[in-house]
């Protein structure tokens, strides 16, 4: 061996001791600048001499691969998704369950679970060959070159024999916050929760942007070689995988399931001590022997239950209800409280939907209340601590008249939204705008909210055809901060491309009360232009099985106002497509059939296997019940699948859903 050779390998041992010292064990041995120098030599004489390059070199982790889509991975053993546990007695259920069928003691043990994106590692001759993301556990996507950019991921270990292990990718709570903050310096959308922005980190095309990211690995599972690794139980593989440098997370053993139930309970205070997100913990039988004995049903292991946290709730005061106004006029009281942190960050506001939602309530200004998130995103206030409320609080009742325009509001019989019904409510014309340049209707790329905003406020726009006369106000754009030559013909590109949109998006962007994207589609087929629409008696819209008396009616009104008509003129005049109508689908394989999409997708967004179902003559609803045909599912699918399989409903993976289009077509 040269002595090139000789210090390139030896910079890698070094590289990749460092490596584990920072991102395994969280003790760093040498400052920032001297790691700098290695790998800077490294990657110099990797460089020099090409020879001596390596696919497992330390260097091979900043990404660069640039993929046009990710292949489909057929996973060697289906990577199965646990059932849930709520509280203790559900434990104890499946305790008593476990040992009934076995006929003996059973041994637990608890792992933290992580809040992020399953993937599986594939090792071959001891080299890291490929990464897959779970799917719908049977078939996965190879996100091998994002995986290498997983610094707590070796990409070599001391084991010869094939071995596959099962990891959760996520971010911790610093990297998360660090993130988002970079997305709004840049002007884009921040990510909801650590979870999202770690599975969108780990499934971009671009493995820079994934590099960049800072994502980390837990690794917890031996899929496939775990008889080639003298592992007896959990914890032995846990030690396993510690000595093949894998990251792992604490792991506890407990004899007995009420010593599980008491560690849960301070694992309930301590999970927002950990520097990464967890929403549960996950119990396992801990001796294999025990686990092939106990075996697994057609969704999950018997042999592991996954603990959910509560939704935690946090105490606080409301100091004052604000009213807003919606699109449709609709005025949605607000409760701003003290703000208080609840999950893992800190709110300090939650809608209160309606004035019937308040009275259940008794919820007042002063009062004391609980809130929580649903389902640890949407704030809520839970109930009123009454012991607590200040003798001076009155009942509070949404305003007689807007808070806006100071129009009179009116609450229809058999509603519970209380609604402005001045048409040219600033409030309401503002919300519209912003619904009418939405991805949902004209889906205008980069007219956003706070454009909306701007314009307004400027007086370029006061009406709907008001956004096709931005051309004209083009030195006025210009003189306003913030806006360049480039994102001014940008903006102005994408309103002239989004007249020639299907007119029911045109529907949809109108905002007309109970018509929403799909009744917007429906009524598409039957009527070939909005003319004809305008022009159709309730007889003739009632026919239609979808739509009902009360849409009927909304329709037949909102077109009945001189000023929509004048303003319908005016999109018409400015070249907005108003004829290109949605074909009517009879046929096709999903011909009569009615279809539920639940979990996360990996081929299609919502709205894409909505028009695929629809242009194969399928019906999408929201809920499963006895007249749903098929249930496709994709990640986390939840309780719709559940229900699903309770019902006897045929339940498809986004690979079956397309195999039955496929062999229609041909």
């Amino acid at each position: 061996m040269s002595e090139i050779q000789k210090r390139i390998e030896a910079l890698r041992s070094q590289i990749d001791r460092l490596n584990d010292a920072y991102y395994l064990n969280d003790a760093p041995e040498v400052s920032d600048s001297e790691y700098d120098a290695l790998y800077n030599e490294l990657r110099a004489l990797e460089s020099e001499y090409p020879a001596f390059d390596s696919p497992d070199s330390p260097t091979k982790r900043v990404g660069g691969a640039v993929l046009s889509i990710f292949e489909k991975v057929q996973h060697t053993r289906t990577l199965l998704s646990l059932d849930n546990a709520y509280d203790a007695e559900d434990l104890r259920a499946f305790n008593k369950r476990v040992e009934k069928e076995l006929g003996e003691h059973v041994v637990y043990t608890v792992e933290p679970k992580i809040d992020g994106l399953t993937v599986a590692l594939l090792y071959e001759n001891g080299k890291f060959v490929r990464g897959a993301t779970r799917g719908d556990g049977e078939t996965g996507e190879d996100v091998t070159e994002n995986v290498k950019t997983i610094r707590s991921v070796p990409l070599s270990i001391a084991h010869a024999l094939p071995l596959e292990v099962r990891g959760e990718v996520f971010l911790s709570k610093a990297q998360f916050v660090k993130i988002n903050t970079q997305q709004e310096r840049l002007g884009k959308e921040a990510f909801a929760n650590p979870r999202n922005a770690a599975a969108g980190s780990l499934r971009q095309l671009d493995s820079k942007i994934a590099a960049s990211r800072g994502l980390d690995i837990f690794v917890f599972d031996v899929i496939n070689g775990v008889e080639g690794i003298d592992a007896h139980s959990q914890m032995d593989a846990f030690e396993k995988l510690k000595t093949w440098r894998f990251k792992t997370t604490s792991i506890e053993v407990f004899e007995h399931m009420e010593s599980v139930i008491e560690y849960i309970e301070t694992m309930q205070e301590k999970r927002h001590q950990l520097p990464y997100e967890i929403d549960g913990l996950v119990i396992k039988v801990n001796h294999f022997e025990q686990r092939e004995r106990l075996g697994v049903t057609a969704k999950s292991p018997r042999w592991a239950i996954a603990y959910k946290f509560p939704a935690e709730m946090a105490q606080t005061t409301i100091k004052e209800i604000q009213v807003q106004v919606g699109r449709t006029g609709v005025i949605t009281p607000l409760a701003i409280f003290e703000p208080v942190k609840v999950a893992g960050s800190v709110i300090g506001k939650a809608t209160l939907h309606n004035q019937d939602y308040i009275d259940e309530k008794d919820i007042r200004v002063g009062d004391t209340v609980f809130v929580q998130k649903a389902g640890d995103v949407i704030p809520a206030v839970v109930r009123v601590e009454l012991s607590k409320r200040p003798g001076t609080s009155v009942p509070f009742k949404l305003p007689e008249n807007c808070p806006v325009c100071a129009s009179q509001t009116i609450r229809k019989a058999g509603e519970v939204a209380l609604r402005c019904i001045n048409e040219n409510c600033p409030a309401k014309i503002k919300r519209l705008l912003m619904h009418f340049v939405s991805r949902t209707a004209m889906n205008i790329d980069g007219f956003g909210d706070a454009l909306v905003e701007v314009f307004i406020e400027n007086g370029l726009i006061e009406s709907l055809a008001d956004v096709y006369t931005l051309h004209t106000h083009r030195e006025t754009l210009e003189n306003l901060e913030g806006f360049g030559e480039k994102s001014i013909q940008k903006l102005l590109e994408a309103i002239e491309k989004s007249k020639s949109n299907d007119y029911y998006r045109l529907l949809v962007g109108f905002g007309i009360p109970l018509i929403g994207e799909k009744a917007a589609k429906t009524l598409a087929k039957y009527f070939p232009t909005l003319e004809s629409l305008m022009g159709a008696p309730v007889e003739a819209l009632t026919a239609i099985d979808e739509i009902g008396d009360k849409m009927a009616n909304s329709l037949i009104q909102y077109f009945s106002q001189p000023e929509i008509i004048a303003m319908i003129n005016r999109l018409n005049a400015y070249g907005v497509n108003m004829g290109t109508a949605l074909k009517a689908v009879t046929e096709g394989v999903f011909s009569g059939k009615t279809l539920v999409v639940t979990g996360t997708l990996t081929r299609f967004s919502r709205d894409e296997i909505k028009a695929v179902i629809e242009s194969n003559g399928g019906k999408v609803s929201g809920s499963v019940s006895a007249k749903t045909d098929f249930v496709v599912i994709g990640e986390n699918a939840g309780s719709k699948a559940d229900k699903a399989a309770q019902l006897s409903i045929p339940i498809l993976t986004e690979e079956q859903f397309l195999l039955m289009i496929e062999e229609v077509s041909g």
